[in-house]
C-alpha cells in the first residue's frame, strides 16, 4: 500500500507538472501565432498598397512600423533583401508606384509565404504536442485510479485483518483459559472420583442400617397400641416426636431449583449455570466451590455489561464521528457540484466571448479592407480629376493666350524658348544646325495631355465656312467666358483637394483606430482563451475531486451500514439486556445466599457428619 501511494503521488506530480508545461508551451504557441496573424496582415497591406500604387499613403500608416520592425528583426532574411526594403520603408514619396516596388512586392510576399510556413510548422508542433499531452494525461489518469482502487481495496483488507487478528486473540485467550479450567477440573474429578466411590461403598452401608433401624423404629411407633397410648398420655395432638430441621440435600435442591429456573429464564442459557447445575445436582461438590462458581459467573455478567457499556460508547462515538465525516463530504460534494457548475458556465460564457471576439476581428479586417479599397477608388478619382481639370485648365489657357495673340498682342505670351542642352550648344557654337524641333503633340497640338482616353475614332470634321471677312467684335465675351471656366476649375480643384485631404484624414484615424482596435481585441481574445484554459484545467480537477468525494462518501455509507449492521442490535437490547443480566445476577446472589444458609438463619439446623459429607 505505501509502495502504491508513493506510485500515486508520482503519478499526481508528473500530471501537474506535464499541465505546467503544456500551459506554457500554450501561452507561447498563442503569442507565436498572434504575433505571426499581425505580421502577415501588415504585409498584406504593404502589398495591396505597392500593387494599387500606394506606396506614399502605406509608409504614413501603421502598418509600414510594423513591417519595418519584422524586417529588422527576421534573422533568416538574405541582408540585401533587408537593406533594400528598409531603403524602401524609409522614403518620402507619398504616392505613385515606385519603380524597384515590383521587386519590393516579391520579397514581401516571400517573406508572407515563410511566416505563413512557420505558422504551419508552429501549428503542427502545438497539435503533436497537445497529442502526446492528451495520452501522457489519459494514462496517468487510469494510473490513479487504478492505484486508488487498490489502496481502498488494501486498506479494507488491512482493517478486517486486524479485526479478525483481534477477535482470534480473544478466541485464543478464552480458550485457554477455559482448557486450563477444564483440565484442572477433570483432575479434581478423576481425584474426587475414587474417594467417593470408596466413601460411597461406606455410605452405603452405613444407610442400610439406619434404614432398618429407622423401619424398625416406624413399626413400634405407629403400632395400634403404641398409638392408642401416646393418645393418653402426650399433652396435645401438636406435639410430635420429629424436631423441624433443614438438611443440605433441602438447600442444594432449593439452590437447584432456582438455578433451573434461571436456565428456562435466560436463554439462550449459559455455559456456566450448566457446570453449576450439574455440580448441584451430583451432590459431590461441596458449596464452597458451588459459591466460586456462582461467583465467577456473577463476575464474568459484570464483565459482560462493562463490555456493553464500553461497546454502547463506541458506538455511539462512531455514529457522532461518521454522521459528521458524512456530513462533511456531503457539503464538500455540494460545494464541488456548485463549482462544476460556475466553472462549465464560465467556460460558456468565454467561448462565447471568445467567438464575439473572433467575429468582431474578421469584422474589423473586412471593414478594414472595404475602407482601403473605397479610399483607393476615391483616390484614383481624386487623381483623374485633378489630372483632367489641370489640363482642361492648361487647354483654356493655351486657348486664351492664343485668341490674345490674335485679337490682343500686348496680352499675348509666346512660349518659352527652347533650352538647349550643352550638346545642342556645342553644336550651334560649331556652326551647326539643330534638328528641328517636333510638333507639340498632345490635344490639338497644344502638348497638353489628360489622363482621360478615347478609344473610338474621331469623327469627320464639319464642313467650313467662305473666307474671313473680318475679326469679330465677341472676343472679349469669350475671353471671359474662358476665364469664368478657369475660376470654375480653380474652384473645383480646391474643393476636391480639400475633400481628399479630408478623406486622407479619416481614413488614417480610421487605420489607427482599427489597429489599436484589433489590437486590444487580440489581447483581450488571447487572455479569454488562456482563462478558459485555465477553467478547463480547473474543471478537470474538481470532476476528480468529486469523483473522490464519491469514492470516499460511498465507503463512508459503507461503514455505517457495517456500524449499524454491529450496532443496532446491541443499541436496540441494551436496556433489555442489561436488566436480564441485573435480574441473573440478582437471582444468583439469591441461589448464593441460599447456600450459604441466609434463607434459613431463623431455623435450627443440625448437621451431622453424615450430612456434611
Amino acid at each position: 500500500m505505501k509502495q502504491h501511494q508513493e506510485d500515486r503521488a508520482a503519478a499526481k506530480k508528473t500530471m501537474a507538472e506535464a499541465t505546467e508545461i503544456r500551459k506554457k508551451e500554450k501561452a507561447a504557441f498563442d503569442e507565436a501565432t498572434m504575433e505571426g496573424k499581425q505580421n502577415l496582415v501588415s504585409i498584406e497591406m504593404a502589398v495591396r498598397a505597392l500593387e494599387k500604387g500606394m506606396a506614399g499613403s502605406f509608409l504614413q500608416s501603421g502598418a509600414a512600423g510594423a513591417l519595418r520592425r519584422i524586417v529588422t528583426t527576421k534573422p533568416d532574411m538574405i541582408e540585401g533583401d533587408r537593406q533594400e526594403v528598409l531603403a524602401f520603408l524609409s522614403g518620402t514619396q507619398t504616392e505613385g508606384y515606385a519603380p524597384q516596388a515590383g521587386e519590393i512586392v516579391g520579397i514581401l510576399k516571400q517573406m508572407g509565404d515563410e511566416i505563413q510556413a512557420d505558422m504551419k510548422d508552429l501549428t503542427d508542433a502545438e497539435e503533436k504536442a497537445v497529442g502526446i499531452y492528451k495520452k501522457l494525461m489519459e494514462a496517468k489518469g487510469k494510473e490513479v485510479a487504478a492505484l486508488t482502487k487498490m489502496i481502498e481495496e488494501k486498506l479494507v483488507r488491512i482493517g478486517e485483518l486486524g479485526i479478525e487478528v483481534a477477535t482470534m486473540k480473544n478466541e485464543l485467550g478464552d480458550s485457554e483459559e477455559s482448557l486450563a479450567e477444564d483440565t484442572k477440573f477433570l483432575q479434581d474429578l478423576e481425584k474426587n472420583c475414587k474417594i467417593k466411590t470408596k466413601e460411597w461403598q461406606e455410605r452405603s452401608k452405613i444407610r442400610a442400617e439406619e434404614i432398618l433401624a429407622l423401619a424398625d423404629t416406624i413399626k413400634i411407633l405407629n403400632s395400634d397400641d403404641a398409638l392408642e397410648l401416646f393418645k393418653k398420655t402426650l399433652p396435645s395432638a401438636s406435639a410430635s416426636l420429629v424436631q423441624v430441621q433443614v438438611t443440605t440435600s433441602a438447600m442444594r435442591a432449593r439452590a437447584l431449583a432456582m438455578v433451573q429456573e434461571m436456565r428456562q429464564r435466560f436463554k439462550p442459557g449459559r455455559q456456566s449455570l450448566d457446570f453449576i447445575a450439574l455440580a448441584l445436582h451430583g451432590k459431590k461438590i461441596g458449596f464452597d466451590k458451588v459459591i466460586k462458581m456462582i461467583d465467577d459467573l456473577m463476575a464474568t455478567l459484570k464483565e459482560e455489561q462493562v463490555a456493553d457499556d464500553d461497546k454502547k460508547e463506541y458506538c455511539r462515538v462512531q455514529f457522532d464521528t461518521t454522521d459528521d465525516k458524512k456530513k462533511s463530504l456531503e457539503r464538500s460534494l455540494a460545494d464541488t457540484d456548485t463549482a462544476i457548475a460556475d466553472t462549465e458556465e464560465g467556460i460558456a460564457t468565454l467561448t462565447a466571448e471568445i467567438k464575439a471576439l473572433e467575429d468582431g476581428i474578421k469584422a474589423l479586417d473586412k471593414a478594414v479592407a472595404e475602407a482601403t479599397e473605397q479610399r483607393k477608388e476615391e483616390h484614383a478619382e481624386f487623381k483623374d480629376l485633378m489630372a483632367n481639370d489641370s489640363a482642361a485648365k492648361e487647354v483654356i489657357l493655351f486657348a486664351k493666350n492664343r485668341l490674345n495673340k490674335f485679337y490682343n498682342p500686348k496680352l499675348y505670351k509666346p512660349p518659352a524658348k527652347r533650352e538647349l542642352s550643352d550638346e545642342d550648344r556645342i553644336v550651334v557654337n560649331m556652326g551647326g544646325t539643330l534638328a528641328p524641333t517636333a510638333a507639340p503633340g498632345g490635344i490639338s497640338g497644344t502638348g497638353i495631355t489628360a489622363l482621360t482616353q478615347q478609344n473610338d475614332a474621331p469623327p469627320p470634321p464639319p464642313e467650313t465656312y467662305g473666307a474671313y471677312v473680318k475679326k469679330s467684335e465677341e472676343n472679349s465675351g469669350v475671353i471671359a467666358m474662358m476665364e469664368l471656366l478657369i475660376k470654375d476649375l480653380d474652384k473645383e480643384m480646391a474643393e476636391a483637394q480639400a475633400e481628399e485631404k479630408d478623406a486622407q484624414q479619416d481614413y488614417e484615424q480610421m487605420m489607427a483606430d482599427s489597429a489599436q482596435k484589433r489590437a486590444d481585441d487580440s489581447k483581450s481574445l488571447t487572455d479569454k482563451e488562456a482563462a478558459k484554459a485555465e477553467l478547463e484545467a480547473a474543471l478537470q480537477e474538481h470532476q476528480s475531486e468529486k469523483k473522490s468525494l464519491s469514492k470516499e462518501l460511498g465507503a463512508t455509507l459503507e461503514y455505517e451500514r457495517s456500524l449499524h449492521a454491529e450496532c443496532d442490535w446491541l443499541l436496540k437490547y441494551f436496556q433489555a439486556r442489561r436488566e436480564a443480566r441485573a435480574a441473573e445476577i440478582d437471582s444468583l446472589s439469591r441461589a448464593k445466599a441460599v447456600l450459604s444458609g441466609a434463607d434459613y438463619s431463623l431455623l435450627q439446623t443440625r448437621r451431622s457428619l453424615r450430612q456434611q459429607s
